[in-house]
């Protein structure tokens, strides 16, 4: 087996995809495939070298070819990234499963958890792929800033350390820096929840508050997610980290944020369904609010942001009252424990 298959070819995936495929001119990853939903994606990268639905008006490696059947996509490839939405990384899986072999690393860099069953992505995988080894890519990665070569750093993890250390092998690059860890709970679910405190960062900016309200909200943000993940078995200090502190200032304060984009849109007006109607790409944080919400009852925390933004995608509370609930609640000391 050799070479890399990408399932999924959104920003993300068409950017790995484009990173991976570079990589392989100098002979450090074998053919670099990529399985796009779309026909016209397909096409559209295997004649123009361009994806312009979700990675518009970037040249794409040559190498990189293109496939229509999942399963062809990633037959005999050694390493097959998982790069899908969350609510379809398990049909996807599916598709591909009988062209993914016992032993390939299997590597999810998708962050959600999945409606329903509440697992997270590697759980998933590792349903759907037994004997595979499954790991997680996750950080503050926007995938326009990867592309165009801004220095990146993120995390792979992995329940065995020689795993997580092959992933950090497949992907690094002079200009994307790969650090390998063993707490895969940690890092999945700081990369699922950080995209629904970004939602609610995007509101703050949408009612035009300033730098307090969002420092509290980072902050607190934090201390849920960390609350969430501890209860779940996770090391509380992953979440000092790429996965935990840096990706939530990514998604939180950059403008390039689709879930930060999308509470901007809420706060002023705009309803779920007519931001979701003009947006193609997905904004995670909007399934995973009710997942990390389900969670919390499960394991007995509270995750009063996360529960006040479920309230206002779906229960028809507005953003300022959400902000004057929060602010109002009881006193208490800032440590949970």
């Amino acid at each position: 087996m050799s070479g890399v298959a990408i399932l999924g070819a959104g920003s993300w995936g068409t950017t790995l995809g484009d990173l991976l495929a570079r990589r392989s001119e100098g002979g450090k990853n074998g053919r670099v495939r990529i399985w796009a939903y779309e026909p016209e994606v397909v096409e559209a990268i295997n004649r123009d070298h361009e994806n312009p639905l979700y990675l518009p008006g970037a040249a794409l490696a040559t190498e990189l070819r293109a496939f229509a059947d999942a399963e062809e996509a990633v037959r005999e490839a050694a390493v097959v990234v998982s790069a899908a939405p969350s609510h379809v990384v398990r049909g996807v899986a599916e598709r591909a499963r009988r062209g993914v072999r016992p032993g390939t690393l299997v590597v999810s860099v998708t962050k959600g958890i999945e409606p329903g069953s509440l697992k997270l992505m590697t759980q998933v995988l590792g349903e759907v792929l037994p004997g595979t080894r499954i790991a997680a890519l996750s950080g503050p990665s926007f995938a326009q800033e990867v592309y165009h070569g801004q220095p990146t750093a993120v995390v792979a993890a992995a329940a065995e350390q020689g795993d997580a250390q092959e992933v950090q092998q497949a992907f690094a690059t002079p200009r994307f820096r790969v650090y390998w860890h063993r707490d895969v709970v940690g890092v999945e679910l700081a990369g699922a929840l950080k995209n629904v405190i970004a939602i609610a960062a995007g509101m703050l900016e949408g009612l035009g508050l300033g730098n307090n309200p969002r420092a509290a909200l980072i902050t607190r943000g934090l201390a849920e997610i960390s609350r969430l993940g501890v209860a779940m078995g996770a090391d509380p200090l992953t979440f000092a980290g790429l996965a935990g502190m840096g990706d939530l200032i990514l998604t939180t304060c950059g403008q390039l944020s689709r879930n930060r984009s999308l509470g901007v849109a809420l706060a002023q007006g705009q309803t779920l369904e007519q931001y979701t109607a003009a947006h193609r790409s997905v904004a995670e944080g909007v399934t995973t609010a009710r997942s990390a919400r389900a969670l919390a009852e499960r394991v007995g925390v509270e995750l009063p942001i996360c529960d006040q933004v479920c309230r206002i995608l779906f229960e028809g509370r507005t953003p300022a009252q959400a902000v004057t609930d929060l602010m109002e609640r009881a006193l208490k000391s800032e440590q949970w424990r």
